[in-house]
């Protein structure tokens, strides 16, 4: 007689996993945020390390040094790009805090006659809090520094890993398939193979969406006539990778960018661009380009986001998908686990009307089995 487990004890013991788990996450950030970044990169310039070393019979390390070479040539691209955009933002900062005043002038005007709260009032909050700001600005400048060495760290760990998945890849999946018997091992060569897949077409689909999302916002910018289009079209481009957040935080940071260099008549203008280029994105870009590769449904999107949030911060939102995305194509696999991919997928409850028919003309010759027979 077998034994079934009852579900509050198999309850207990999910929770405990999930509990588990994200511990570790927290307590490993340092060694499993860059891994994961790694892992990511490494897949995704496998097929270029892989040609290298078939086409043109370069050595292992070679090929996984030159396809390295080049995600690093890359982001500093992007880098340079951004950075010399930002510099060229700099030198408007006369007149931006003159912008500044000039619309801080017109809202204490508003609050005086909205609220009845005089000027002296509001300039006495107003330097209250800038007397506090000051008492913590040694504080948040030792913060910045800490946080753009950690950056660098970040990367150098980054890299130093990608180039080591790459080269002691065949190691790493013999030491994956000899954890189980060898009989799962097609299973589990399936599974390596579905995520490697997956993972390439998704982080190849965001780039390519990146580049869409930023040609179209450079291209409207430009159009209405905004300074620094090209720059506001990057920052778009590059924050809408983020589902959902991202494209709140491009509007804000567009909205101060213009608003510190144009009219408001080119807020209204950059507000209504930034929403259709959102709408054209969501509604045709991200399906056809990405939501095509990752079948993950946006409760579970938005979930994902919200937890790598509060575990690892922005870090934690740029992982968040790819990596419930490779959950899934473990779950997909393995027997037990089954359900738990159903209900990170796509709702698949209206199948096609082929497909339908097809199953309920099996299910009639299941019911009469003698009738089909000659």
């Amino acid at each position: 007689m077998i034994r079934v487990t009852p579900f509050y004890t198999r309850l207990a013991h999910i929770l405990i996993s999930i509990i588990c788990l994200f511990y570790i996450a927290i307590i490993g950030r340092t060694l499993l945020a860059p891994l994961i970044f790694a892992l990511l990169f490494s897949l995704l310039l496998l097929p270029f390390s892989v040609y290298l070393e078939t086409k043109l019979r370069l050595p292992r390390w070679a090929s996984s040094l030159i396809a390295l070479l080049s995600l690093i040539l890359a982001i500093v691209s992007i880098m340079t790009i951004l950075g010399s955009q930002l510099t060229a933002l700099a030198q408007d900062w006369p007149a931006f805090k003159s912008q500044v005043l000039t619309g801080t002038a017109d809202l204490q005007k508003w609050i005086s006659m909205r609220f009845h709260v005089d000027s002296t009032q509001q300039m006495s909050y107003i330097n209250d809090s800038a007397a506090k700001a000051l008492n913590t600005g040694t504080t948040l400048l030792g913060h910045t520094l800490l946080s753009v060495s950690s950056v660098i760290f970040f990367l150098l760990f980054t890299f130093l890993y990608t180039f080591f998945i790459l080269l002691h890849r065949r190691l790493l999946l013999r030491f994956i398939v000899s954890l189980f018997s060898e009989e799962q091992s097609i299973i589990v060569y399936d599974v390596v193979s579905q995520i490697q897949y997956i993972v390439k077409k998704y982080i190849a689909g965001l780039f390519l969406q990146m580049i869409i999302v930023t040609g179209l916002a450079v291209a409207a910018f430009t159009i209405l006539g905004i300074k620094y289009g090209f720059l506001l079209g990057l920052i778009t481009g590059i924050f809408n990778l983020i589902p959902y957040i991202g494209i709140l935080t491009a509007l804000l940071l567009a909205i101060l960018i213009t608003f510190a260099t144009s009219t408001s008549s080119h807020i209204l203008f950059v507000i209504a661009a930034i929403v259709v280029i959102h709408l054209i994105d969501s509604n045709y870009i991200m399906p056809k380009i990405v939501g095509s590769k990752v079948k993950i449904n946006t409760l579970i999107a938005l979930i994902g986001l919200v937890l790598g949030e509060m575990i690892w911060g922005i870090t934690g939102m740029f992982l968040s998908i790819p990596v419930i995305a490779i959950i899934k194509v473990i779950f997909d696999r393995v027997e037990g686990l089954k359900p738990w991919g159903m209900v990170l997928g796509d709702d698949d409850s209206h199948p096609d009307k082929p497909a339908l028919e097809e199953f309920q003309k099996d299910e009639k010759n299941k019911a009469n089995p003698v009738s089909n027979q000659p």
